[in-house]
């Protein structure tokens, strides 16, 4: 009996001091807390990861998105980051620029090199920065065109718009005064605003651009021929009536629902238009294609997450253990079947993304998808180039004239960062 007690205790110490030794990771993510995500992930995925690695303890935080970025302004300003973080690909150049984001292809250059051709390009042009990659593409999505069937069979056409010559032929077409009352019922297109989320689609499939290879130039490519006649095709067809008013916060019913209900002809939108469509209109057929292709081919926008290790953590090689497991093919498959779009190219010979009703075809789109400008004032020279085009197309300022000016702007805020 007298050997209970010190038994006891030296068992509690082992227990302590194994729990005590685990080396912790604060993981900051926002997937939302009613998601299949956040199920997956707390339920199977880190549960997964600490089994596979014991001494390694994932301390998962879940933080709104719209309160992350302040957040983080404040975790800058105590220097007190979390370790690993799932952010938003146009904060990584933001926080890469300041300092505190780890340099992974210098930090770890042979995983990196390893794992580097295993991305879509689009996603993983997000991570770049003055000559580095801060962090691996995590979860990624892209935007490709919807078009009603029932519509557009109406009028006599059996598919969707392949060129930008059919896109625009099409517009115009299935645009109509339905009830012959001299006002416009049904619209070609429909789309929910003006800022290069919007429309960087028309933008770089008609061979335009934003900023130059390196991202630090406008003049001469934010306001290219290109570019240019991109914007005088778009305000051209919106001020015939062609584009709904969605695009300057008007129409009279929401992009996904009108084109459920033959409203809108076309509409483009990432794979939530499913979930949104289908809530309300269980029985809409929705038909998905890729965005036009013009002289630049079929190009659209990246959207999505990277996963980043923040200079301060106390564990870089056990941070970039769990990085590398959460970009690895078996979770991003787990993670597609909740409707996350997956960022390895491998993926698209699965037979869970083949078998899926629209994985595949934003899959598709993705090989051509372009990342918003990865610069950390990417915020700024948006809302430069959504005022342009907000300029040429709702009000009377000359398309050309608009783009200038927002070249000019754009340069001088580029020129911040020389």
């Amino acid at each position: 009996m007298r050997f209970k007690l010190p038994l006891l205790i030296l068992l509690v110490f082992m227990v302590v001091t194994t729990v005590g030794s685990k080396k912790e990771i604060v993981f900051w993510h926002s997937y939302s807390t009613d998601s299949g995500e956040y199920k997956l992930l707390v339920e199977k995925i880190i549960p997964e990861f600490e089994k596979q690695h014991s001494d390694i303890k994932i301390v998962e935080m879940q933080v709104p998105y719209d309160e992350m970025r302040r957040r983080l302004i404040t975790a800058t300003a105590a220097a007190q980051f979390p370790d690993v973080m799932r952010m938003d690909i146009i904060w990584v150049p933001q926080f890469a620029e300041i300092g505190v984001l780890l340099a992974v292809d210098e930090t770890f250059p042979e995983d990196f090199a390893f794992l580097k051709d295993n991305f879509f390009d689009g996603p993983l042009s997000t991570c770049y920065w003055n000559d580095h990659y801060y962090g691996l593409p995590l979860d990624t999505n892209t935007r490709i065109l919807l078009w009603n069937k029932k519509v557009f069979e109406e009028e006599g056409l059996s598919g969707p718009p392949e060129t930008m010559d059919e896109f625009i032929e099409y517009i115009k077409l299935l645009t109509k005064d339905l009830n012959k009352d001299g006002t416009i019922d049904r619209w070609g297109y429909a789309d929910s605003g003006l800022n290069p989320w919007n429309t960087i689609p028309w933008i770089y499939s008609m061979g335009g651009s934003i900023l130059d290879p390196t991202n630090s130039k406008a003049e001469g490519y934010v306001n290219s021929p290109a570019s240019v006649k991109a914007l005088e095709v778009f305000s051209k067809l919106y001020k015939e009536g062609c584009i709904s008013d969605t695009i300057a916060g008007g129409g009279s019913i929401g992009s996904f629902e009108g084109y459920a209900e033959g409203v809108y002809a076309m509409t483009i939108g990432g794979p939530w238009s499913w979930s949104i469509i289908k809530g309300q209109y269980p029985d809409a057929e929705i038909n998905y294609s890729l965005f036009p292709r013009g002289e630049n081919g079929s190009r659209s926008v990246v959207g999505g997450e990277d996963i980043v290790i923040f200079k301060s953590t106390r564990y870089p090689k056990e941070a970039w253990e769990f990085v590398k497991y959460m970009v690895s093919y078996e979770v991003q498959r787990e993670f597609s079947t909740v409707g996350q779009i997956p960022i390895l190219k491998t993926l698209l010979e699965d037979s869970n993304i083949k078998e899926h009703p629209f994985m595949l075809i934003y899959l598709k789109q993705l090989e051509t998808a372009v990342a918003r400008s990865p610069h950390p004032a990417w915020n700024q020279i948006s809302d430069v180039l959504q005022k342009a085009w907000e300029d040429a197309v709702i009000g009377d300022i000359n398309p050309k004239e608009a783009l200038d000016l927002a070249a000019q702007e754009i340069e001088a805020i580029l020129d911040e960062f020389e």
